[in-house]
């Protein structure tokens, strides 16, 4: 019959085990989230520059 101190032991290190997660899909997140920054970025640069101009305009 094991401890009941390494059962807890062999508890635990599958719960570290299972939060571990899924590396390479939370890569490709990543990755998905910085081309949809890029890509809107991208289209709206000119509206956002000019929000900004305009706001640091007012403030002079």
């Amino acid at each position: 019959m094991p401890s009941r101190e390494g059962t807890t032991v062999h508890r635990r290190r599958k719960r570290l085990h299972d939060q571990r997660g899924d590396v390479p899909g939370w890569v490709l997140i990543t990755i998905m989230t910085i081309s949809i920054g890029v890509a809107l970025w991208g289209i709206a640069q000119p509206q956002l520059v000019g929000i900004l101009q305009s706001a640091l305009d007012s403030v002079r």
